[in-house]
């Protein structure tokens, strides 16, 4: 068995959209970044990754590499999840969690823990997405953007 940890932020950026976990977020604001910036789903590889030592994202994924700028980050989860294939490993679980003010998700969740399931090729009960504010503390509750953290444990095949 194999844990990994993984975390992200981006800050809020007028004129793009909000994508988590594959969805799109009714917001007035997206996510600046190279990507699409999708939070959730950069944890979740940077956990898988981590799990086996593969380093993180920006090491496979550089935001120098002009092929990857606006990528859906489903697309390269998929990649990631074939790279832990390779290593001889399987997802038993994977909880994230999202923190953010606002928008409010939780009618969202369900979605994205599909989107997440279908592109991992594991069953839904694997996958577990959570969201909290921080009670207006900080960058993420003062509305300026959002975090998300990542677990997962990997068992080998």
């Amino acid at each position: 068995m194999r844990i990994g940890f993984g975390y992200d932020v981006h800050a809020f950026k007028s004129g793009r959209k909000l994508i988590l976990g594959g969805e799109e977020i009714d917001f007035d604001f997206g996510l600046d970044g190279h990507s699409d910036a999708d939070v959730l789903v950069h944890a979740l590889m940077d956990s898988l990754l981590g799990a086996l030592s593969l380093g993180d994202i920006g090491g496979h994924f550089p935001d120098t590499d002009s092929k990857y700028e606006g990528i859906d980050s489903l697309i390269l989860l998929d990649k990631v999840c074939a790279l832990v294939k390779e290593k001889g490993y399987v997802l038993e679980n994977a909880d994230m969690t999202v923190v953010m003010q606002k928008p409010k998700i939780a009618g969202y969740i369900e979605k994205i823990r599909q989107n997440l399931s279908h592109v991992m090729k594991v069953p839904l009960d694997k996958i577990s997405v959570k969201a909290t504010t921080e009670e207006k503390l900080g960058f993420t509750g003062k509305g300026e953007g959002v975090k998300a953290y990542s677990v997962c444990l990997l068992k080998e095949i």
